[in-house]
């Protein structure tokens, strides 16, 4: 089945650009094109496009607010395009706040190393995200909400959610690790294991997951944290300054040489690799340049395996929502070595390509849907 396609953008070049690289796939099809959000607007509602691909800075109506629009009243699979600049990051975290599944570079030389190769993921990018269409217009995809920022003076006194507030109560669900099965977290009790860190990798869908998952985590969490998120350069310190407002931990970008701390989560750096050094209690981070041979800047297998040669079967990893198998290999070294490796579930990825990886291999012991993570993380890890 041909997917259809809705093209925004205020300039003429880039709609015409767009369309020809989209209309080269077989399996694509540009059905319109809209110069403003506002059009873009009427235009999903409409035609009911599968995908948009939406520019941010457009005349009458940006692309912020029109993905707001479209996916309060038509929620679609959005693509935004993004300039890789700082203030290029903000609009785009906003724009996923907002309800948009992915982005991507506007100029396709910071997509890829060559022409040919930025066209098939523009393509790919397409594809991938119209697998929410139908849950999205039926209602059974999981919707992530933007979550509220913090403040110096509230930050004591927030809510909890009614998972995390069933923990600070004491009441612990049941979880285990042992035999998956697709429901399992449902039916399990914690592992009793112990551990000194919690890892986590993710790529697409990925910014409004560990809003989901960190925003959760009490002041006093007693691990260090690490983040593997595909990103861009120029996003990640943008991205880590938001979830460190978000979020009762502190999170900050990881810097080469600064020693890992409890109650901090450290993001990679995008364009480079992290790994760790040191010894458990006296642990640093290391900064590295992987050269050209890597695929992802960072990556999930990169880290992992670091973090296994220093906390050997004290981790505890977290696969999300993510294209590729980024991760992997990295969780299963983990796993042989002793540590514990779930993944998101399917139906609450946006992409189910990385958790589908580890959890196909028999490398995951447990399946989670985005909104258990918190509470079983704080339950596996005997945090009340």
């Amino acid at each position: 089945m041909t997917l259809k396609v809705l093209v925004v953008d205020d300039s003429s070049f880039f709609r015409r650009r767009v369309t020809e690289i989209i209309n080269s796939d077989p399996n694509l099809e540009v059905i319109d094109s809209a110069i403003n959000g506002k059009e873009a607007v009427e235009k999903a509602e409409k035609l009911k496009p599968d995908v948009i691909t939406m520019d941010i800075e457009m005349p009458v109506m940006n692309g912020i607010a029109a993905v707001r629009q479209i996916m309060a009243s038509n929620p679609t699979p959005i693509l935004m395009f993004s300039s890789l600049t700082h203030e290029g990051a903000k609009e785009t975290l906003d724009a996923l706040d907002a309800g948009a599944l992915d982005f991507i570079p506007k100029k396709f030389e910071d997509i890829a190393r060559n022409r040919e190769e930025a066209i098939l993921q523009l393509q790919q990018r397409v594809k991938e995200i119209a697998r929410k269409s139908t849950g999205m217009q039926t209602g059974s995809s999981s919707r992530l909400n933007p979550l509220t920022t913090k403040d110096a003076s509230d930050a004591s006194d927030s809510t909890p959610s009614d998972s995390s507030q069933s923990l600070h109560k004491g009441v612990r669900p049941l979880i285990s690790e042992t035999t998956k099965t697709p429901n399992n977290w449902k039916h399990f009790q914690s592992s009793g294991k112990s551990y000194l860190v919690l890892a986590i990798a993710t790529s697409t869908g990925g910014p409004i997951a560990l809003q989901k998952i960190l925003s959760q985590l009490p002041k006093n969490f007693p691990y260090p944290i690490l983040l593997i998120q595909h990103m861009p350069e120029a996003f990640t310190a943008a991205f880590a300054q938001r979830l460190n407002l978000l979020c009762q931990i502190n999170v900050t970008e990881a810097k080469d040489g600064e020693m890992i701390i409890p109650g901090t989560a450290y993001l990679a750096p995008g364009g480079l690799q992290m790994m760790v050094e040191g010894r458990p209690g006296a642990t640093r981070i290391k900064i590295v340049d992987s050269g050209e041979k890597i695929n992802y800047k960072p990556s999930a297998d990169i880290t992992f395996g670091s973090i296994s040669k220093i906390y050997t079967d004290k981790v505890l990893s977290l696969v999300l929502t993510g294209m590729g198998s980024d991760g992997k290999e990295g969780a299963r070294i983990l796993k042989e070595g002793g540590s514990t490796v779930w993944a998101q579930d399917e139906e609450t990825s946006v992409v189910y390509g990385m958790p589908q990886a580890v959890s196909k291999a028999g490398i995951s012991t447990l399946d989670l849907p985005i909104e258990k993570i918190p509470e079983c993380v704080l339950a596996e890890m005997n945090v009340i």
